[in-house]
């Protein structure tokens, strides 16, 4: 659905979306193979990527919590929270990266499984699905921005906070 809005408003929705990228492409990709790069002579860069990335993902659901509070207008504060919901999704497969990364800690030390299939396990039950997921939301959120320039919003989002007058130019 397209909406009269206003140029400024259209830039400020594209906000969350720009911050999103920049922790999926920035972060997760770029500043990851740097990391791995350098990553025997300084172990540091990689050890600052999740605190990078968390608190951009921090910051985003932050926000967007801020802006159902009313201190954004609507067509902006759809644009958060659909960036929050993406940040959650993506919150939940780092956790289930820690998770298989546990679980492959645990046959490591305690079932004697051989240091390649642990490797072998975190590789594709945890590091794979993460790259999958990285690559659909960039893909996501580009859309959304583009979105955002155009003054467009998903029916889904649109039912889920309700046009409080907007005048809708296309459904």
């Amino acid at each position: 659905m397209q909406f009269e809005v206003s140029e400024q408003q259209r830039k400020r929705a594209k906000i969350p979306h720009e911050i999103f990228l920049i922790n999926l492409v920035a972060v997760h990709i770029l500043w990851f193979v740097a990391a791995l790069g350098i990553a025997k002579s300084l172990p540091h860069p990689i050890i600052a990527m999740p605190i990078m990335s968390a608190s951009i993902l921090i910051y985003i659901l932050w926000r967007a919590k801020k802006a159902l509070q009313g201190d954004e207008d609507w067509f902006v504060k759809c644009h958060w929270q659909m960036a929050a919901k993406r940040a959650r999704v993506f919150i939940g497969m780092l956790s289930l990266l820690v998770i298989v990364s546990a679980l492959g800690w645990v046959g490591y030390t305690y079932l004697g499984m051989m240091q390649i299939a642990v490797m072998a396990f975190i590789g594709g039950a945890g590091i794979l699905p993460i790259m999958v997921t990285v690559l659909g939301l960039i893909i996501m959120e580009s859309d959304s921005m583009h979105q955002a320039s155009q003054g467009k919003l998903g029916k889904a989002i649109v039912e889920k906070f309700p046009n409080p007058g907007l005048k809708v130019l296309e459904e």
